[in-house]
């Protein structure tokens, strides 16, 4: 699971397993998870144990660091 961005505390990282799917991305923060995709545009597929500003904050995370999300996301699956 290499992490791709380190942000407000929160970890962003790829399953190795998972380049099959479309870009996204799994978030963690203590025992609270989710997943968000990158691509059409950014959506949110699941999330648990996040209140809604830590949602928020995660979301605005990743719309500031989509191009580097997406570029990790491509060395790592190319």
């Amino acid at each position: 699971m290499p992490t791709a961005l380190t942000a407000n505390g929160f970890r962003f990282y790829f399953y190795s397993n998972e380049g099959d799917e479309p870009r996204h991305v799994h978030v963690e923060k203590g025992s609270s998870f989710g997943k968000i995709w990158l691509e059409p545009k950014i959506k949110p597929a699941y999330f648990s144990g996040f209140t809604p500003n830590e949602i928020r904050n995660i979301v605005d995370i990743v719309e500031i660091n989509l191009a580097t999300l997406i570029d990790k996301w491509n060395e790592h699956f190319a």
